[in-house]
């Protein structure tokens, strides 16, 4: 992929240049470009149909008419460095293996796909998304991984009426706008992650579920002062008095931070259990450093590069005993369509996607059971069509709050729909320990304590 101007798929790719291009840039994804760009945001139910991984898959129901298909669907998405950042390449590369098996059902229009490059920026964000919406009048967009990415799009996404499903940002601001001017800011949706409130929540539900393995009694709460977690700390300062834990220590440090020695130091002070994180652009550095110093404590949370697949080889180890949120991992059948996808995924790119991607293919399949079920890529159609769909995905059954919820057009979290899974890092592998019903291992504590 051109990584100044993204991919561009165009109205004229047939599907075998499409399978193609998809399968020449992809190969080379490695940790870099992770790290050097950092991470922001982030990771089967009741409702869904049970199809597997090729087909569109879900229930759509009561949606509403507003005319005729075309021939060609044209999905646009917004991407971080999709030829080097991990993150950026799993959503681009999961739109595209979507679309691939779209086109291969042969069963509605034809669905092409463009890709933009973000760079993590707000300004080229906004720029990329214009160029996809005004210039090449795409039916929809889908992507954008950073929260200060959103948020610069957001007024354009009002302004074009096109539907968008975010895949990756979580400020709960997009929610919010929906539910106080709706008719400006129906359009969008949030497919995935939680929003970062709900994270922060999530943590704590999953400190409180699993106390008695993990023996964390005190921790200390580590959050790196990026946009994203501004929400995930009032969370936890809401929430944590029901996980049973005392906080030790708190501190949002500064952005940018490399040296984690004087913050390991102060939470060895503290005498806490455990160091309960937020973090995706220092992610690296932190785990590492706690790894090679043999700090007397624990550590988990949301660490977003612990979620990468290829992430154990990248830090030598390092990570080893770490423990994060995740949307997945290859092996959890989280729902049926999971581990088929993440195969198809890794059989396609040679590599196994991160939980951008697991929700990036997720929303391109909602959205076209949607406009199928509506016979229509109207606007207006699709938006209704959406809040009533309920689909079976490959992380969990996705719905969305109603228009007059705290959280409008946000995925719903809750058991049985989206539910993230903690995974923890044991001798190279990704096993899930929480919740109990997909646990592959039992909590390890580190070796050195």
């Amino acid at each position: 992929m051109d990584s100044d101007e993204g991919t561009t798929r165009g109205r004229q790719v047939k599907r075998r240049r499409f399978l193609e291009a998809t399968g020449a840039g992809v190969a080379g994804v490695t940790l870099a470009g992770c790290v050097s760009t950092g991470g922001d945001d982030g990771g089967g139910g009741d409702g869904g149909s049970t199809g597997d991984t090729d087909s569109g898959g879900g229930t759509t129901t009561g949606t509403a008419s507003g005319g005729s298909l075309p021939d060609t669907v044209s999905i646009g998405v917004l991407a971080p460095e999709p030829s080097s950042n991990p993150i950026g390449a799993s959503i681009a590369n999961a739109a595209e293996l979507a679309v691939t098996q779209l086109n291969e059902e042969g069963s509605g229009p034809e669905f092409e796909v463009s890709v933009k490059d973000t760079r993590e920026q707000p300004d080229e964000g906004r720029s990329k998304y214009r160029e996809l919406t005004i210039g090449e009048e795409v039916d929809m967009t889908t992507g954008i991984f950073t929260s200060e990415v959103l948020l610069a799009v957001l007024d354009d996404i009002a302004n074009q009426q096109t539907v968008h499903m975010t895949t990756g940002a979580a400020t709960p601001e997009a929610s919010a706008r929906v539910r106080d001017d709706y008719e400006s800011y129906k359009y969008h949706f949030r497919t995935g992650p939680l929003n970062a409130y709900q994270l922060g929540v999530n943590m704590i539900d999953f400190l409180e579920a699993k106390q008695s393995d993990l023996g964390w009694e005190s921790v200390a709460v580590l959050v790196e002062d990026y946009e994203w977690t501004k929400p995930v700390s009032q969370a936890l300062d809401d929430e944590i008095d029901r996980a049973g834990v005392e906080v030790a220590m708190q501190e949002r440090y500064a952005s940018g931070t490399e040296n984690f020695t004087p913050i390991y130091d102060q939470v060895e002070s503290s005498d806490a259990d455990a160091a309960l994180i937020a973090m995706a652009h220092t992610g690296t550095p932190a785990v590492v450093q706690w790894a090679k110093q043999q700090r007397p404590f624990e550590f988990g949370g949301i660490h977003v590069p612990m979620q990468l697949p290829s992430y154990y080889e990248a830090t030598s180890g390092a990570c080893n005993f770490g423990v994060t949120q995740n949307s997945a991992t290859p092996q959890s059948e989280v729902t049926e369509k999971t581990v088929p996808f993440s195969e198809a995924y890794n059989e396609q790119y040679d590599s196994y996607p991160v939980y951008t991607g697991y929700i990036t293919f997720d929303a391109v399949k909602q959205y076209a059971d949607v406009v199928q079920q509506a016979g229509s890529v109207e606007a207006d159609a699709v938006v209704s069509g959406l809040e009533e769909s309920s689909f079976l995905g490959t992380a969990g059954t996705i719905e969305y709050y109603p228009p007059d919820n705290e959280f409008a057009h946000d995925v719903v979290y809750e058991e049985g729909k989206v539910d993230p899974v903690f995974q923890q890092w044991q001798d190279g592998n990704q096993e899930v320990i929480y919740p109990d019903d997909l646990t592959t291992a039992d909590y390890q504590k580190p070796s050195w304590l």
